[in-house]
C-alpha cells in the first residue's frame, strides 16, 4: 500500500510539473523508456538559440544597446575624470619624441589661444578611451554574445582577446618607434633658413592619427582569420593574391600616412607581415574538408 502511495504521488508530481512546465513531462516521462527523447529536445533547444532574440522586438534591442553604450560612457568619464588633473604631464609625455629632435632654441608653440587647454583635454579623452578599451569591447560582446552558438562563442573569445593586445601593440609599436623616426626625417630635411616651431594642436592631431593608424593596421590578423571563418574567402585565394594583397599594402600604407617613405615603410612592412601571421593562423586552426570526390575513391 505505501509503495502505491509513493507511485502515486509520482504521478500527481508529474502532472503538476506538466502544467508549470511542459518540458518536463517528457523528461521524467520518457528517460526510463528511451533515452532519446531528452536528448531529441535538448538538442532542439541548442539549435533554438536564437528564438529568443528573433522574437524580441528592435526596440528592446536599442534599449539594450543604449544600456550598454552607457556603461561604456561612464567608464571613459570616470577614467577621464581620475587623469584630467595630469592632462600636462600626459602631452609633455606625448611631446617628448618632438622636443628632442628639436633645434636647442626652437620650442613647439600655440597659434589658437585654446589650443593650450584644448589639446590636453584632447589628449585625456583620447587616453581614457585607450585604457577603457578592454572594458568598451566587453561591453559589445555583452551584447553580441546572446545572438551567438557556443562554437561561434569559443571562437569570438580568442578574437577579442587577441584584438584587444593587438591594437595596444601597434599603439605602443608606433610610438616607441616609428614616431621618433618620422619626426626625425621630417626636421632633418628641413630648410636652414626655417626654424621649425610645430603647433601643439597640430601635433596632437599627427600624433592620435598616426597612433591610430597603426593600432587599426595591427588588426589584419585578426580580419584575416574572421573572413576565412566566415567563408568569405578562402586560403587558397589568399596565397594565390599575395602579391596584389602587397602591393596593397603599400598603396594603403602611402595614403593614410605621412608623405615620407619612412611611415610608409613602416606601416607596409607590419601590415604585410601581420597578414602573413593570419594566413599561418588560419593554416594552423581550420582544416579543410576533403572533397567528396576524394571521399568516394577513398570509400571505394
Amino acid at each position: 500500500m505505501s509503495l502505491f502511495k509513493r507511485k502515486k504521488s509520482r504521478q500527481e508530481k508529474i502532472a503538476v510539473s506538466a502544467v508549470t512546465d511542459p518540458n518536463v513531462i517528457d523528461q521524467d516521462a520518457f528517460n526510463k523508456d528511451t533515452g532519446t527523447k531528452t536528448s531529441t529536445t535538448q538538442d532542439k533547444k541548442s539549435d533554438d538559440v536564437l528564438s529568443p532574440l528573433a522574437d524580441m522586438p528592435i526596440t528592446e534591442h536599442l534599449i539594450e544597446l543604449r544600456r550598454h553604450l552607457i556603461k561604456i560612457c561612464v567608464a571613459v568619464l570616470i577614467i577621464f575624470l581620475g587623469l584630467v588633473g595630469y592632462s600636462r604631464e600626459l602631452y609633455n609625455l606625448l611631446s617628448d619624441p618632438l622636443v628632442a629632435q628639436l633645434p636647442a632654441n626652437s620650442t613647439m608653440i600655440a597659434t589658437d589661444i585654446t589650443s593650450n587647454f584644448m589639446a590636453p583635454i584632447r589628449l585625456t579623452v583620447f587616453v581614457a578611451a585607450f585604457l577603457a578599451m578592454p572594458y568598451i569591447l566587453y561591453q559589445i560582446w555583452s551584447f553580441v554574445a546572446p545572438g551567438l552558438y557556443k562554437k561561434e562563442k569559443k571562437i569570438a573569445i580568442p578574437v577579442l582577446l587577441s584584438s584587444i593586445f593587438l591594437f595596444y601593440a601597434g599603439v605602443a609599436f608606433s610610438y616607441f618607434i616609428v614616431l621618433k623616426g618620422v619626426l626625425k626625417f621630417f626636421i632633418m630635411f628641413a630648410p636652414q633658413n626655417v626654424l621649425p616651431m610645430t603647433d601643439i594642436d597640430s601635433y596632437l592631431s599627427f600624433a592620435l592619427k598616426l597612433f591610430m593608424v597603426f593600432g587599426l593596421t595591427f588588426e589584419i590578423p585578426v580580419v584575416t582569420l574572421l573572413l576565412i571563418l566566415a567563408g568569405i574567402v578562402s586560403i587558397q585565394s589568399l596565397e594565390e593574391k599575395r602579391r596584389y594583397i602587397i602591393v596593397g599594402c603599400f598603396a594603403v600604407a602611402a595614403v593614410v600616412t605621412p608623405p615620407d617613405g619612412v611611415s610608409m615603410l613602416m606601416l607596409a612592412i607590419p601590415m604585410w607581415l601581420l597578414f602573413e601571421l593570419g594566413l599561418f593562423l588560419a593554416k594552423i586552426l581550420i582544416k579543410e574538408e576533403p572533397s567528396p570526390t576524394l571521399v568516394s575513391t577513398d570509400k571505394e
